[in-house]
């Protein structure tokens, strides 16, 4: 699978290298070329001088940034990913880190707005970046649940979820989107509160058919 992951921060080069190791072709950028190059050689993917020039082989293209940096991405590269999987994998926290800030039912949702003509799908959010790349815990698959509305993207994100060693969980359309926001908002507010070493996870436990 060909990916573009636009960000290259915790969860933007943990995912890169995660995506590497499982086989895919990685193309990232960073808010410099030299944070990019640098990355680039850690994770064994490509740097991209832009996030037009990232996108544009892209299969899909992962949204790794800041919350409030959400909107200007979209918009740069809406008209690059028509026909496109989008993955939103950003959590919409407010500048003090005490709550998230939404403007629909789910951040998400603004997402799919500004890059209309792409398929958006709410993933990997709900994953710290320090478990990116160890997917288990006590030998159980951690748990990476999904959101979309449209059922072929989301067939996409699955497999690459579980191709990085997750159980894919669909949790619906893009209205569920705010359950993941909120699920990632309680483990982070969890860890902060408690000073955990941000390794925990979701797992769902019990007969699921």
């Amino acid at each position: 699978m060909r990916i573009a992951t636009i960000g290259a921060g915790n969860v933007g080069s943990a995912l890169s290298k995660a995506a590497v190791d499982a086989g895919h072709a990685v193309t990232l950028t960073a808010t410099s070329p030299e944070k990019a190059a640098t990355v680039a050689a850690e994770t064994g993917a490509r740097a991209a001088a832009s996030n037009l020039e990232a996108v544009a082989a892209a299969d899909v293209v992962v949204l790794a940034v800041p919350g409030n940096a959400v909107g200007a991405v979209a918009k740069e590269i809406a008209p690059a990913v028509r026909g496109k999987v989008v993955v939103d994998a950003t959590n919409p926290l407010n500048a003090t880190f005490t709550d998230l800030d939404i403007e629909e039912t789910a951040a998400v949702q603004t997402l799919q707005r500004l890059v209309a003509d792409a398929a958006v799908v709410k993933a990997f959010n709900t994953i710290f970046a320090g478990r990116l790349g160890t997917p288990t815990e006590s030998g159980h698959r951690l748990d990476a649940f999904y959101a979309g509305d449209d059922t072929d993207a989301k067939k996409v994100v699955a497999e690459l979820l579980s191709s990085l060693g997750f159980r894919p969980i669909d949790a619906g359309g893009l209205r569920m989107a705010r359950a993941l926001e909120e699920m990632a908002f309680l483990n982070i507010a969890l860890n902060a509160g408690n000073n955990w070493p941000w390794q925990s996870g979701w797992a769902l436990l019990g007969p699921t058919v």
